[in-house]
């Protein structure tokens, strides 16, 4: 993944509202009280950021310090990579690599002791990748009884499930895969359908390579038979994890995020392209957030000019999508928002951390931290939990006001966004991955 400069002085976020009186009181009250129903976790962190994404645990606690002794288990998995694990039936669930020979491989391993109960390697290719990004960059999703992973190299972008017991269920081979940076989207489980966000590379092309070829794709989440793919605009390679809008029983949406298309929604069962709304203007890497009826997602570049932007969705085809605010200032790019009580809990790529109204984009509170961050926050209980490239750990209340809790140093280079469940926190620290008891058993 790539992350943004920032430049030094963008201190305060600046948000364009563009909501009158009257539909301002009607989107808070929407917001507050008429929340859509969402997909329901089947597991303490299933996916990627957590249930729906929003990077939240209402339960829980994490110390304001620890230290190297504290750790519950330690387990040294041979290479640094940013994927995140996911946690399942007392198990921990993770994509890890090797170089030589090029390798990618599906592991679980016993969520209280870290011991090894398997692993599935597969054959990879070497192939170039942004400096922040890794061969197992992407995050499984699971389910009570399989979990699906994903992973690409240029000649072969692959989507496996497998059972809780490392048996292949099926596989599909969705073909070449174009990209600056390499792979970085995550599948994302809704109903009978594994959803898998295929965006890749058409703009800046090296001499002699084809664009990508585009497209949102769902499979059948027993069989991995095709159910629809809908053709998407290919500009840049962008990597959000579908998010879903679902404001009643039969109508749901797929929300998502690209250059090319901007903000879009897809009808769940058919994959009809129901709206776009072109708000981007740059590369889309952090994954959308639903909040009451408006989709939240960002864009930027390794050079900066970051943009945070909330769509109003529709809820017909007469219905148009209108954006409702924008954040430019001090908005994240690669991290993806963390949401608790309408609050959203953000740090950009250059150690800006921000507290927001979920609901206007009214800033709230923004305070510069230090470091560069891929890894997005996550809030336990009333503490938000950041940690930037150089493995510091910041933590800070889940309040309207700036009130940092502790910093802790891990000592090793994290990439990848931590998973809570079950009073234990995962932490991918160099070549480790980490487990923290948070509270007692």
């Amino acid at each position: 993944m790539i992350a943004p400069s920032m430049p030094p002085h963008s201190l305060f976020a600046h948000s364009k509202n563009t909501l009158s009186k009257n539909a301002f009181s009607f989107l808070f009250l929407s917001v507050a009280f008429m929340l859509p129903s969402v997909t329901k976790a089947e597991s303490p962190w299933s996916e990627f950021h957590g249930s729906n994404a929003l990077g939240v645990v209402d339960g829980g606690s994490i110390p304001s310090s620890w230290s190297d002794t504290d750790y519950a288990w330690r387990r040294d998995l041979g290479t640094y990579n940013v994927g995140s694990p996911v946690i399942a039936s007392d198990r921990v669930f993770y994509l890890t690599s090797t170089v030589s020979p090029p390798s990618i491989s599906l592991e679980a391993v016993d969520l209280k002791s870290g011991e090894l109960i398997w692993t599935k390697p597969f054959p990879n290719a070497q192939h170039s990748l942004h400096t922040r990004n890794s061969y197992a960059s992407s995050t499984p999703t699971v389910d009570k009884t399989h979990v699906f992973a994903a992973w690409s190299n240029p000649d072969h972008t692959m989507l496996k499930c497998f059972d809780h017991d490392g048996n292949e269920v099926w596989s599909r081979d969705f073909g070449t895969w174009q990209s600056q940076h390499g792979f970085g989207t995550s599948p994302r489980i809704y109903g009978d359908m594994v959803l898998l966000f295929n965006s890749q590379q058409a703009n800046e092309l090296k001499a002699g390579e084809k664009p990508g070829r585009s497209r949102m794709i769902a499979v059948n989440r027993n069989t991995g038979e095709t159910i629809w793919e809908t053709p998407l605009k290919t500009t840049r390679t962008c990597y959000g994890v579908p998010a879903i809008y679902q404001p009643g029983t039969d109508d749901a949406q797929v929300i998502e995020a690209n250059t090319g298309n901007g903000m879009f929604g897809l009808d769940a069962k058919s994959g009809e392209m129901l709206w776009s709304l072109p708000v981007f203007k740059a590369r889309c890497c952090s994954t959308p957030i639903i909040v009451g009826d408006l989709a939240i997602a960002s864009a930027g570049s390794g050079g900066g000019g970051n943009h945070l932007v909330a769509v109003r969705i529709p809820k017909s085809k007469e219905e148009a999508p209108q954006e409702v605010y924008r954040i430019e200032r001090g908005a994240p790019y690669v991290p993806t928002s963390a949401l608790k009580r309408n609050r959203l809990f953000m740090v950009d790529d250059k150690g800006i951390a921000s507290c927001a109204n979920a609901a206007t984009g009214e800033i709230l509170w923004t305070k510069r931290i230090g470091g560069n961050f891929g890894s997005s926050p996550i809030v336990v209980g009333d503490t938000v939990l950041m940690i930037s490239l150089d493995g510091v750990a910041t933590l800070v209340g889940a309040g309207d006001e700036f009130k940092k809790i502790g910093e802790v140093e891990l000592g090793g280079p994290v990439g990848s966004t931590p998973a809570y469940g079950e009073g234990r926190l995962l932490l991918r620290v160099g070549s480790e991955l980490r487990c923290l008891l948070t509270s007692k058993e």
